[in-house]
């Protein structure tokens, strides 16, 4: 059976910094490499072409959709890889060839570094990336293929650490007025409104994020693949501006949906924690244990890398560390409250 075409199809601009890394990631696993520039200045094109790219060129359109599917027509290949610059293939690269023999689009895990609490966390997504021959895509920005055809799920995994701070002040302001064109020709769309709210929790704008999740989740029907991201993105808004009951209401509403979540467990718990600092009265007999039951949930359920959005540690390390500083809080609140009943 003869092998398909396979060509890994970027759009880029100004990433000198990790664009033959993510190249060099590829090329094992492709035919072509088509990388169409959008006006760098720091000599991303020839960098691509010393790393054996196809290098073509078009001014910046304002519109991710138009550049994408730009580069698919200059590429015309039987399937297409997408890729971002600062993204690579850190493992599956050998699974494409066997993959790309149905009519489907297929979705990979990207493995997104972001700063936790404790140094670097990991969010892993699990995005539309592989798509035959004809499929194109729509939106200004945070761009979604469109096709009746299937999508499956294929092990291929990509690293991307555009999520660090430094590299997320240089498109800060990017994103925003093109949500909101979008949202202009399409009001009320629940994939938009997300989106938005995740740009607003990017730049620190947690009570804003919060009122475009609420809009999102009024709107996201149950069985959106975001969803679950959604939710977890809410209830870390709402605790962290203050709305503790809306949280709550919307971790118990939303946990008949989302049991075996350890994202969902671990932001309650967190939840409850900052419950617990707020109302020491109670903090002994109710929040603390809630808190520590939470987590403990967590640890049962393990990690759900399959779960859109999840953020690895949830199941294991990052839970297993609040629960020891949980547990370590109780003992003392404990042997306080006994020092307490035996002065009185």
């Amino acid at each position: 059976m003869r092998n398909p075409e396979i060509a890994a199809v970027l759009i880029v601009r100004d990433e000198a910094r990790c664009i033959v890394r993510c190249l060099e990631s590829v090329r094992p696993h492709v035919d072509r490499v088509v990388v169409l520039d959008t006006g760098s200045t720091d000599g991303t094109p020839l960098l691509a072409a010393s790393a054996g790219a196809e290098v073509h060129h078009l001014p910046w359109p304002d519109d991710f959709s138009a550049a994408r599917n730009h580069a698919l027509d200059l590429a015309d290949a039987e399937w297409n890889l997408i890729l971002d610059a600062d993204e690579w293939i850190a493992s599956g690269g050998e699974r494409l060839r066997a993959w790309c023999r149905q009519p489907r689009l297929g979705k990979v895990c990207v493995h997104s570094v972001v700063d936790g609490a404790d140094g670097d966390a990991e969010r892993r997504n699990w995005l539309t990336r592989l798509l035959p021959r004809g499929v194109r895509y729509q939106g200004r920005v945070h761009e979604q293929p469109v096709s009746p055809l299937p999508r499956g799920r294929i092990e291929l995994h990509v690293g991307h650490d555009g999520y660090r701070p430094e590299q997320l002040d240089r498109k800060r302001d990017r994103n925003a007025p093109l949500l909101l064109a979008e949202l202009a020709e399409r009001p009320g769309d629940p994939y938009i409104l997300y989106q938005l709210g995740k740009d607003a929790e990017m730049r620190g704008k947690l009570e804003t994020a919060c009122v475009r999740h609420a809009a999102a989740l009024h709107a996201t029907p149950h069985d959106a693949n975001w969803r679950h991201s959604l939710v977890v993105h809410q209830l870390h808004c709402l605790s962290k501006t203050g709305q503790a009951d809306a949280a709550l209401a919307l971790a118990d509403a939303e946990m008949v949906r989302y049991p075996d979540s350890p994202d969902l467990f671990f932001v309650l718990g967190n939840l409850l924690l900052d419950r617990a600092m707020a109302d020491p009265a109670q903090a002994l007999d109710q929040w603390l244990p809630l808190a520590i039951g939470s987590w403990e949930r967590c640890l049962e359920i393990g990690e759900r890398p399959d779960l859109e959005g999840s953020m690895q540690g949830c199941g294991s390390r990052l839970a297993r560390h609040n629960l020891d500083t949980a547990r370590t809080q109780l003992r003392l609140l404990g042997m306080q409250q006994e020092i307490d009943r035996l002065v009185a």
